[in-house]
């Protein structure tokens, strides 16, 4: 059976401690491994960082819960092209999105696809 990322279903196995935001790290990063990265993945996160990050995640709404933003929603020392390599610059800060969705615990896997602009 393959596990359910869903939001409510993750929440359920956390506070029952049938898995821990680590082990769903994992699973996520061998699905992208599985399936490869391109063309749905412009960049992905550390999978050592994204699992520090789930170690020590904010027991906050969102929980150990992974997430992705388009290539256009700025996260601090990724590239952000719009789907376009010519556009790229590296921002020093996160968009307020990323930011409050890390403070309340979700977990960033990285940035995916999108139509050029």
């Amino acid at each position: 059976m393959t596990l359910s990322l869903d939001i409510g279903n993750l929440t359920t196995l956390y506070e029952e401690k049938k898995i821990t935001p680590e082990e769903v790290i994992e699973e996520v990063y061998a699905r992208i491994e599985a399936k490869g990265a391109k063309p749905d993945w412009i960049a992905l996160a550390d999978k050592d960082a994204a699992t520090a990050r789930a170690r020590r995640a904010p027991q906050g709404a969102l929980y150990g819960i992974p997430f992705a933003v388009k290539d256009n929603i700025d996260v601090a020392g990724m590239p952000t092209t719009c789907a376009c390599p010519a556009f790229a610059y590296t921002p020093e800060r996160s968009a307020t999105v990323v930011e409050r969705l890390e403070a309340a615990g979700a977990i960033l896997i990285g940035k995916t696809n999108l139509d050029q602009f």
